[in-house]
């Protein structure tokens, strides 16, 4: 029996590589030496200066292939000062990981990137196993997975299933699998007035009262009820700001910020329209300008329940002894810009800890996903 590929260790060489969002770090690098030498097909898919990896063991045009889409890019530290551990180190404590990306996702791509080495060596598919690796998940998300999809679809490759390798295990490893998204888009809002001395307001046009009323009115009215497979969708206001020092002053100008999750009874457009509807009737109210700039980050998507979703259920029931709950919580996730090529779901680790101070992850954990994703691969070839 050859040796098998340990994700732990794996997922520990890849957090000492310093990959915070842009750097590669070195992560794509080790992944691409290690899939060359198992037999995958790589190439390098860089654009605007972010690393992306594809990886395919198999023919090209295969008649049947398995995907998975994860990210080696981490979010910033921090304050260093606030860790217990280097946060490149890759510390064990307590059958723990530490470091970061530890949870979120150098453990997810760690055990597909084993389960799909052991998987084409040991047991070699009919069929293609693609693996699409990005460095910028936790960026803009502009030339990540969409510049992997863009070559994908210039070169003629395909995935005909894609699992994104995400954490999405809110208490117990195996109790969910995301099927869908929810959108997102963030609204800037600027209110213009006029400038004037605080004992004489009627010669000024104060632009907060009417920043007030605009914010009132949208946070007080709910978007929807929630569908079949979504919750409601919410609205919250996230920052106002006038940096006025001045008590006798009144201000020319003032901003907020608010973000809305959507989910499948809107869309991006449909919002912005709204939100610019709200601000014309607030700014004739209050005789003031009122500029709205909308940032779409992602339409909301499901995969309805079905073989994909079945499949990825079954192998995780048959490792864990959990039936997971198909949700399409949280935030967003690539699976967002994957939907658009293929049928996508997500399973991975719990996520209590991504993004924390002391990030990490259960190391048995790390070795259970890399089952789930090796029976995922068996029972999909079989």
């Amino acid at each position: 029996m050859s040796q098998t590929t340990d994700p732990a260790d794996l997922t520990a060489r890849l957090i000492r590589c310093a990959s915070v969002t842009p750097e590669e770090g070195g992560a794509l690098v080790l992944l691409q030496g290690m899939l060359e030498a198992a037999g995958f097909d790589c190439t390098r898919v860089d654009r605007g200066g972010i690393a992306n990896l594809f990886a395919r063991w198999g023919e090209k045009g295969a008649a049947r292939s398995f995907g998975f889409n994860g990210h080696t890019d981490v979010v910033p530290v921090g304050n260093r000062d606030d860790w217990s551990v280097d946060p490149f180190g890759a510390e064990e404590k307590d059958g723990q990981l530490y470091g970061r990306g530890a949870c979120d996702m150098k453990s997810g791509v760690a055990a597909f990137v084993a389960a799909a080495i052991d998987f084409v060596r040991d047991t070699p598919p009919d069929g293609a196993v693609i693996l699409a690796i990005t460095g910028d998940e936790e960026g803009e998300g502009v030339d990540g997975t969409r510049a992997l999809l863009d070559w994908m679809a210039e070169t003629g490759e395909r995935m005909d299933l894609c699992l994104v390798g995400e954490p999405t295990c809110p208490e117990r490893f195996g109790d969910m699998i995301k099927i869908g998204r929810r959108g997102s888009l963030n609204a800037f809002l600027t209110v213009t007035g006029t400038q004037g001395h605080s004992a004489y307001p009627h010669r000024a046009n104060n632009p907060i009262p009417a920043m007030a009323r605009l914010v009132d009115r949208l946070s007080s009215h709910p978007l929807d009820q929630g569908t079949d497979h979504f919750d409601a969708s919410t609205l919250a206001v996230v920052t106002m700001d006038t940096g006025n020092p001045a008590t006798n002053v009144i201000p020319r100008q003032t901003r907020a910020t608010l973000n809305i999750r959507f989910n499948d009874l809107h869309s991006g457009a449909k919002l912005t329209e709204w939100l610019r509807a709200e601000a014309d009737w607030v700014a004739e109210e209050f005789g003031v300008e009122i500029g709205v700039e909308v940032k779409i980050s992602g339409e909301s998507f499901l995969t309805p329940p079905g073989p994909l979703s079945d499949l990825v259920a079954a192998a995780v029931e048959a490792e864990t002894g959990l039936r997971p709950e198909l949700s399409t919580t949280g935030g967003t996730s690539d699976a967002r810009f994957v939907k658009e090529h293929c049928p996508v779901v997500e399973f991975g680790l719990v996520g209590q800890t991504m993004h924390q101070v002391d990030e990490r992850v259960e190391i048995a954990q790390i070795h259970r996903l890399k089952s789930v994703y090796a029976r995922i691969l068996k029972d999909y070839f079989t």
